[in-house]
């Protein structure tokens, strides 16, 4: 399992290449998204962002949709049956 900082520079990387592919510089997709030059040149560099600046930047990049699966249940997590959606026993809220 990768850590936290592994899966930002993954992220970064990965930000980089769709943005090159795109034929796009630093610059005009700092343009583009919102998100300042100084903020895209550390997060291509270390992977530091924060969520509203990576949003603006996947939405600019065509990757917004990468984000709507993100916590999904995993198939094997989801309901087996009907009764079982219908007791529905999902927890509302959390304790602390």
């Amino acid at each position: 399992m990768m850590t936290p900082h592994e899966v930002a520079a993954h992220l970064a990387k990965k930000a980089r290449t769709k943005r090159l592919s795109m034929n796009l510089s630093q610059q005009t997709l700092s343009e583009r998204s919102g998100v300042s030059y100084g903020v895209l040149k550390k997060f291509e560099r270390n992977g530091q962002i924060s969520l509203g600046s990576l949003l603006k930047l996947a939405l600019s990049l065509d990757a917004m949709g990468d984000f709507y699966c993100l916590f999904d249940l995993k198939k094997a997590e989801s309901a087996a049956s009907l009764d079982e959606l219908i007791e529905d026993h999902t927890r509302k809220r959390g304790r602390k």
